[in-house]
């Protein structure tokens, strides 16, 4: 490997803990393969202790949905101009926005424009609505970094330099956990069937999630005597709306045990689970634990995608836009009801070959996932460094 040019700097910025533990794969990499980088940006605990120099905390970005921004908007555009004027006087040799489109794109066309080589790492979903910010895409990012397969062929037809790198996740991720040892962790019964139940981490998706899950666990709990259920609780301020909800419900305490956090642990140790749609249904299939998903989005969130025709997929589970044909039922806004989740999930609780169907499946969708994507994401990074030349070249 070639040495490279002193203090070369590689600024990235991540929002939420996912991207934190994104950037922290992307950064341990990219120490490795280039000695001597500096690693600066906004960036979480993960990001920091595989070596990056936090200029703001990752938490500053940890505001998502699509009318929620609206009280912290002001916040959050003086801090992108102070990470732009920063980044300007910096000139870093490469940028790296990690995922968080609506932030980092903006920083990113800011950047290009003024010679700075810009990458995104997981694409934003326009090939499944408003493809119109393809067009800002072009114009903001040098090279795009995709977790799946299909992105990239789908940049490649509007012009935009895209790798597919694969998804951490299936690198970090297998199925066949020791399911009992799961349940004497989450002190569940050691017999009978389990449902996970995951909600959602946002308030949000609480609120509109939260009743009728709570009725699901009502409705299956009449049918399965034996049913015990298990609701990881992203944080502990989302406890006490869960369990008004249950208690709305009439689910008895003993029946549906709520733990903080614990979510693979929960789905290594369920038969089956209910989602909430997102990156968690891509987990619960990674792990090979069967799934029910769905979805309800705001009112005003749902008239505007309708309104203005923003949808461009059949399909919202993630696992259902990565396998051939769908094999996970998904249920959406009005569908979310204890009268449709309730019969899909008895299946799945009480029919061994509906789970293995869905299992076969996700063994595959493991397999095309797991790429070593943190090695690939910091190859595609390093190629774009001056002077840089991978171990294999002359």
């Amino acid at each position: 490997m070639r040495p490279m040019p002193a203090g070369l700097t590689v600024a990235l910025v991540a929002g939420e803990a996912s991207g934190d533990q994104l950037g922290a794969g992307l950064v341990r990499e990219l120490r490795r393969q280039v000695p001597g980088v500096r690693c600066v940006g906004i960036a979480g605990p993960a990001m920091q202790a595989a070596g990056c120099e936090p200029w703001w905390e990752a938490d500053e970005l940890a505001v998502m949905g699509l009318f929620e921004i609206v009280r912290d908007l002001p916040r959050l555009l003086r801090l992108r101009r102070a990470l732009i004027a920063r980044l300007l006087a910096a000139r870093p040799a490469v940028f790296i926005g990690i995922d968080a489109p609506d932030f980092n794109l903006g920083v990113e066309k800011t950047l290009r424009a003024a010679g700075i080589t810009t990458v995104h790492y997981v694409s934003p979903s326009v090939w499944a609505w408003r493809e119109g910010r393809i067009r800002t895409i072009r114009k903001a990012v040098d090279r795009m970094l995709c977790v799946l397969p299909f992105e990239e062929a789908f940049y490649a037809r509007h012009g935009v330099d895209a790798r597919f790198v694969g998804h951490p996740l299936a690198d970090e991720l297998a199925p066949g956990g020791d399911a009992a040892a799961a349940r004497r962790e989450l002190a569940l019964p050691p017999e009978g069937p389990v449902l996970a139940i995951l909600p959602g981490s946002r308030r949000g998706e609480i609120e509109r999630m939260g009743a009728p899950y709570a009725e699901t666990i009502a409705w299956l709990a009449a049918r399965l005597p034996t049913l015990a259920c298990v609701l990881p609780v992203a944080r502990p301020a989302l406890l006490a709306p869960l369990q008004a909800a249950l208690s709305a419900a009439g689910v008895d305490a003993s029946r549906c045990r709520l733990v903080e956090g614990q979510a693979r642990s929960a789905l290594v140790a369920a038969d089956a689970a209910l989602v909430t749609s997102g990156t968690a249904s891509l987990e619960s299939a990674l792990l090979g634990c069967p799934l029910v998903v769905a979805y309800r989005a705001s009112a005003l969130s749902l008239a505007l995608v309708r309104g203005l025709r923003l949808i461009r997929i059949r399909h919202f589970a993630l696992p259902n836009l990565l396998t051939p044909t769908p094999v996970v039922p998904e249920f959406l806004q009005a569908e979310v009801t204890a009268a449709r989740l309730g019969p899909a999930l008895e299946r799945l609780l009480t029919d061994p070959a509906a789970r293995a169907t869905q299992q076969e499946e996700f063994g595959k969708l493991h397999a095309l996932l797991r790429c070593d994507a943190s090695r690939r994401a910091a190859e595609a990074v390093a190629a774009l460094l001056p002077g840089y030349r991978a171990p294999n070249e002359p």
